[in-house]
């Protein structure tokens, strides 16, 4: 039984109930690429499906509207793929549950991917009306945004006509967005060399933290899960001889690591030793917090008489130097913007492999030459404890056009519907707006979007009447575009 079919607008959160049956992690859009290919089939529309999974589905205006400049309406197919650690949720297979708590809708256990579900959700909507008056669409539906933006560097703009673009990839109705970030995807290998090691293992876990999205939310000052196990592991080996045998936490590099794991291997004399500096750390982390992090857990549990496969100390010690001195959070702030992010990374996952750790980050940044600052920084951070750099994607800023004809629109449209203005915002996350005016400068983008919360972790909604009046503002803009 549908969860979501009492609710207003129908067709548009039908939809989005439709694509939460599908899986569509990031690198696993192909299923949901061919529900939208098939989809505009159906309905005898234009359909080009390109190699990357890139959708783009064309329809003609309506009455009145023949002769009207295209626009292109642009969301993402991909989802964060989220959980929580006791969840047995398969996002390879299951489909996502849909629950409504409070006026928002959630999944449960597991991010709900309406970043940027409701923008496909409204694409299909609009497309599959017969009833609703606008000019020629191009509706762009991208492949693997949230890690690489794959599908937005590969699209050939010149399947398009329009040079009026609206992203709905924004998280706060009536904001609306004229800017954002460039970004690297990053990551650091260092290397460690292992032996067997005998002893007393104790598991130590920092768990349970608020985490959430590594631009939107950086700002928040978030714990970090991995920096966070790098602080307690160094105040431990100030008193305590001991050596890693794994180390673990974090679930993707845009997500702020809300979990990390390490496994140590110690003498039977010091496993007390460093349950007490875990709690004690655990404290001092709180009165540190001041309350931001309420759900926050440090745990440490004691198995006797181990033999494991460990890092050899001189490996055990890089690895703690490296999160040290690793650099995470916010860099600086935008000079012109107050309170605007410029810069930031996120450490967001630390994985053990045979021969070595790896860090895998997001860096971001407004000016190019601070994402180049950032990458050289941590480049340096790797060749300290001989480690190597490799930049896996890497995507432009989208810089703020002071002359936009289509904001203009947008915010007389938004003045006669709600009496007030919008609030106009440069964020620091990464749009594809940027790589679409990389290839057509001429391109007239804003992006907007409904209320989401919690974006990138378990604890995501999007709030059902804000979807809703943003439903009635596309609507409306697309009405005024004649």
């Amino acid at each position: 039984m549908a969860v979501l079919d009492q609710l207003e607008p129908k067709k548009m959160f039908h939809f989005f109930e439709e694509i939460c049956q599908i899986p569509h992690g990031t690198f696993d859009i192909g299923r949901i690429s061919d529900f939208l290919t098939d989809f505009a089939k159906k309905r005898n529309l234009e359909v080009i499906q390109d190699k990357t999974g890139n959708v783009v589905i064309k329809k003609p205006g309506t009455a009145g509207y023949e002769n009207s400049a295209p626009v292109i309406l642009q969301g993402h197919m991909d989802m964060v793929c989220d959980k929580r650690p006791e969840s047995v949720h398969d996002f390879k297979k299951d489909p996502l549950k849909l629950r409504i708590v409070d006026g928002s809708v959630m999944a449960t256990d597991t991010t709900l991917g309406a970043d940027n579900g409701i923008a496909v959700a409204i694409g299909m909507a609009l497309l599959d009306s017969d009833d609703i008056p606008h000019p020629p669409l191009e509706v762009l539906f991208t492949a693997d945004e949230e890690i690489g933006m794959g599908g937005a560097t590969a699209i050939d703009m010149s399947l398009f006509k329009g040079r009026m673009l609206i992203n709905l990839d924004s998280e706060d109705e009536g904001i609306f967005t004229a800017g954002c970030a460039g970004g690297i995807n990053f990551y650091n290998q260092i290397p460690v060399k292992k032996q067997q090691a005998d002893g007393t293992a104790v598991t130590i876990r920092v768990h349970d933290l608020l985490g959430g999205h590594s631009g939107i939310e950086i700002d928040q000052q978030r714990g970090n899960a991995n920096k966070m196990m790098g602080r307690l592991l160094n105040r431990i080996e100030r008193d305590v001889d001991f050596v890693i045998a794994e180390i673990n936490g974090g679930s993707k590099a845009n997500v702020i690591a809300f979990d990390c794991t390490a496994r140590l291997i110690v003498q039977p004399e010091d496993a007390a030793k460093v349950k007490d500096f875990a709690e004690d750390m655990k404290e001092t982390w709180a009165a540190e917090f001041m309350g931001d992090e309420p759900t926050m857990k440090v745990d440490a549990a004691v198995e006797d008489h181990v033999s494991a496969m460990s890092f050899d100390k001189d490996s055990t010690g890089r690895v703690i130097s490296y999160l040290i001195v690793s650099p995470d959070g916010v860099i600086e702030y935008n000079r012109k913007i107050k309170g605007s992010v410029e810069t930031s990374l996120n450490i967001g996952i630390l994985e053990t492999a045979e021969d070595y750790v790896r860090a895998s980050y997001q860096i971001r940044s407004s000016l190019e030459s601070k994402k180049v600052q950032i990458r050289e920084q941590l480049e340096q951070c790797a060749k300290v404890v001989n480690g190597e750099s490799v930049i896996t994607g890497e995507y432009p800023a989208w810089q703020y056009n002071p002359e936009s004809n289509l904001r203009t629109i947008m915010v007389e449209t938004f003045q006669d519907m709600y009496a007030k203005e919008p609030e106009f915002v440069t964020i620091h996350a990464g749009l594809e707006c940027g790589l679409f005016m990389g290839k057509c400068p001429e391109l007239d983008c804003v992006s907007i979007g409904c209320d989401l919360k919690n974006v990138h972790s378990f604890n995501e909604s999007v709030d059902i009447a804000s979807a809703a009046r943003t439903w009635d503002f596309v609507k409306e803009v697309l009405a005024r575009l004649k």
